[in-house]
């Protein structure tokens, strides 16, 4: 399983978020350590899902496009008489 690694920027950010949205939303503060254990925790546990389903959406974007160049390319074709 491919690990999901965050760049110090990113980390320091989503861990910001966490700590933001367990203040907004449960009104609770948690802590540096504790936020950055969760986004690990949900990076593991959520992530495959997340990652899975991008893939997924990219597939059916390249079929797509895929499905139009084979269409430009049969509208070229020249009759056989």
């Amino acid at each position: 399983m491919k690990k999901i690694e965050f760049t110090k920027e990113q980390k320091a950010h989503l861990v910001h978020k966490v700590k933001a949205y367990f203040n907004r939303e449960l009104g609770e503060e948690i802590g540096q350590f504790d936020a950055e254990f969760l986004l690990e925790f949900f990076a593991k546990e959520i992530g495959p899902y997340c990652y899975n389903q991008g893939l997924e959406d990219a597939v059916k974007v390249i079929e797509s496009q895929s499905d139009a160049m084979k269409e430009a390319l049969y509208t070229m074709e020249e009759p056989i008489h």
